[in-house]
């Protein structure tokens, strides 16, 4: 599971960034692109939350990411 936050980029633009990382995930034009970029992000590696926060800083939203994946699929069964 991964949790990422979106928030406002010191050099400008909108960053997705995985919890725990000094690095950016990516940065981007608009908080909007950056958010649906760190929930594809946290869906990839088997979901968690995203954390949306405003231009003061604070968390205004966040969002439970179901995986991608399903690591324990059902298996069919022929009746």
């Amino acid at each position: 599971m991964a949790n990422y936050h979106v928030s406002k980029h010191p050099d400008g633009g909108w960053q997705a960034k995985k919890e725990g990382v000094n690095r950016a995930a990516g940065i981007f034009d608009t908080q909007r692109k950056a958010e649906k970029a760190a929930k594809e992000f946290s869906a990839n590696s088997g979901g968690g939350e995203v954390r949306i926060h405003g231009l003061d800083g604070k968390i205004r939203d966040s969002d439970m990411i179901k995986p991608v994946r399903d690591p324990y699929p059902p298996k069919d069964k022929v009746c």
